[in-house]
């Protein structure tokens, strides 16, 4: 079950990113535009779950949280220029910097909660990583 709430976790955080992203640019399209601009990140996102077997620790920070997070970014971008969506040096900053905050940050608040509650004595309600 931890795994498949990781694999939640990561799925939001990449829709979110492009939620955000879209919306920022007023970017029409509806439900297919979301899913053209989200495609080659979940792509990534995908690739980078299977590599690392994040299903196993699911809220690591190392090696689960980085490796997900560099390759929902390198294979999204990659993906995005094949298909012709293009990048630009901007973009990619902003694709590193909202992903790692959003698929790391998860993770460093699922390990500061594990901690404070085995700190209290009620490791057993909250699984650690």
């Amino acid at each position: 079950m931890r795994g498949f709430l990781g694999l939640i976790s990561d799925i939001a955080m990449v829709l979110a990113f492009v939620i955000i992203g879209r919306s920022s640019h007023h970017a029409a399209g509806g439900f297919p535009g979301l899913v053209s601009t989200a495609w080659p990140f979940l792509s990534g996102l995908a690739a980078g779950e299977i590599a690392v077997r994040a299903w196993r620790r699911p809220a690591a920070l190392w090696p689960t949280g980085v490796v997900v997070w560099l390759s929902t970014v390198a294979v999204g971008m990659t993906l995005r220029v094949i298909a012709g969506q293009g990048t630009v040096p901007a973009f990619i900053g902003v694709a590193l910097a909202f992903l790692g905050l959003f698929l790391l940050g998860w993770r460093a608040c699922a390990l500061i909660l594990a901690r404070a509650a085995k700190g209290s004595g009620k490791a057993g309600h909250v699984s650690s990583p």
